[in-house]
């Protein structure tokens, strides 16, 4: 049996005659863990459609087990033993483990539905991969690391050869997280090769048998993982050096106090939260899924309600539903970009002033004035560094995730707000995007807004913040603030803080 499971020869995809993927060749061995990274826009996930037949290449040969490989579907891929999990799981919630499993072959006797052997089947994939759940348990009751281990267990009941991972950690908890790990590392002790697409380059360190570094839709770099540390894997996909991950901070928080938060409450979500920001400074909140950090960004933008507090901005207090508190200064840069920040269909130009489109009204009646929104979108451009091709045109759907999140940014820059309520702003971007994020959040503070970011990033909290709060079960535990404390945070208190531990 060869060593090799799957190779890619010259593999080369070209959109209008613009390359996506270039000229690239690549070998998969048998029971290892590729780590495929770069940054967004770099052909990852054109390569991994490739490979998954969900789009055929333009120049370029595969061989899967030694035999001519060129999938016309998805379906050829799947039969010909490729898994595909996606960072967006591909599962029907309302149908129970079983249903997922077997949705498109379930066994039969006598021509009927062996529903017996299905469920004895599934029995058997949970066990194997310590899923304690019953196999008739609908997917909606699971938590989102039970569900990729469903996703898997598709993928073993189909015998693939080859189980795409891509990005699969972006919504784990980290006990989820360790326990993909610890999935994955048996599914390379039983022979399966894995692909393994991650932006947390610490994480393919600790898992990868080799990697392989994409750039402009290009392999650049590729080897043994004992053969790159963080800085090699940096350089390769951007570039050049990247002395730090984060920018200096440009400016210190003045002592005027912008942003006060008193009491606010609501049963069950959260207790009792107040806290100050200063003009021009980034306090963090840091905590745990299901901590309430998110929850309480919610009910400060006004879209959830609360029992009692009061949030104020300059003296001022700020009441109402999301609408008015835009109008009274405050942005909010939701976590999940695709589905609540931005109109993925919709051009770059009129995402950039969806948040001012009353603003641009000309005439008697108001009609949008599409010069005055397209001159908005180029000043974004300029200021942002939003990469793309057409503003007007260009659906926001074709950006890579770092450009997507500058577009959002752009939305809320336009309204001239004084509070930015920041929600995992780097969650499935690259290195490169990070660092200009990270660069963006510091110019917000730098002219003087109040920014509250909120992050299960560890590293980027302790790079970017002023301060850091810690949120446990819907309340405050801990604030740490380095003009108090010495050295500047120290990880484990802040993770002590996260688990409800008293912090001395």
């Amino acid at each position: 049996m060869s060593d090799t499971v799957l190779e890619l020869a010259s593999i080369t995809k070209e959109w209008f005659g613009v390359p996506a993927v270039s000229d690239l060749t690549l070998t998969v061995p048998r029971g290892n863990v590729v780590g495929i990274i770069g940054e967004n826009g770099a052909g990852k996930s054109t390569l991994m459609n490739v490979i998954g037949g969900v789009t055929p290449p333009t120049r370029g040969t595969m061989r899967l087990k030694g035999e001519p490989y060129a999938p016309g579907a998805p379906r050829d891929a799947t039969r010909s033993g490729i898994a595909f999990i996606h960072q967006e799981l591909n599962l029907f919630t309302n149908l129970s483990i079983t249903d997922n499993i077997f949705i498109t072959e379930y066994p039969r006797r006598f021509g009927m539905v062996d529903h017996r052997a299905a469920m004895t089947q599934t029995q058997a994939l949970l066990d194997r991969l310590d899923i304690r759940h019953a196999p008739e348990t609908m997917v909606e009751d699971l938590a989102p690391g039970e569900r990729q281990l469903v996703e898997i267990a598709k993928a073993l009941h189909r015998d693939a050869d080859v189980i795409i991972f891509d990005e699969p950690t972006t919504s784990l908890t980290p006990r989820e997280t360790a326990r993909l790990f610890d999935v994955i590392e048996r599914l390379r002790e039983d022979g399966r090769s894995i692909l393994y697409i991650s932006h947390i380059l610490s994480d393919v360190r600790r898992l990868c048998d080799k990697v392989a570094v994409l750039r402009d839709g290009r392999l650049v770099d590729e080897g043994a993982i004992g053969d790159f540390d963080i800085a090699r894997m940096i350089r390769a996909m951007i570039g050049r050096e990247l002395s730090s991950l984060f920018p200096d901070r440009s400016n210190l928080p003045s002592g005027q106090v912008m942003v006060q938060v008193d009491g606010i409450s609501q049963p069950g979500v959260v207790a009792d939260i107040s806290f100050q920001i200063a003009a021009g400074e980034v306090l963090g909140l840091f905590g745990l899924m299901g901590a309430g950090r998110s929850e309480l960004a919610r009910i400060l933008f006004g879209l959830d309600p609360a029992e009692k507090g009061s949030l104020s901005i300059d003296g001022r207090e700020v009441r109402g539903a999301a609408m008015q508190r835009i109008r009274d200064g405050i942005a909010f840069v939701t976590e999940n970009r695709r589905s609540e920040g931005l109109l993925m269909d919709a051009p770059i130009s009129e995402n950039i002033s969806l948040a001012t489109i009353g603003h641009i009204g000309r005439g008697p009646v108001g009609l949008l004035d599409r010069e005055a929104e397209q001159a908005l979108a180029e000043q974004a451009r300029s200021d942002l560094s939003i990469r793309a091709s057409d503003l007007t045109r260009q659906p926001v759907r074709a950006l890579s995730g770092g450009n997507q999140q500058k577009v959002v940014i752009a939305k809320w820059l336009a309204a001239s707000p004084k509070l930015f309520i920041i929600d995992e702003p780097t969650r499935g971007v690259d290195v490169g995007a990070k660092y200009e994020i990270y660069a963006l959040v510091d110019r917000l503070a730098a002219e003087g807004n109040a920014v509250l970011f909120i992050s299960s990033e560890l590293e980027e909290l302790i790079g970017m913040c002023d301060r850091i709060m810690v949120m446990n079960r819907g309340e405050i535990t801990a604030t740490f603030d380095p003009r108090e404390t010495e050295p500047r945070f120290e990880r484990e208190a802040l993770l002590a803080a996260a688990f409800g531990e008293i912090v001395t």
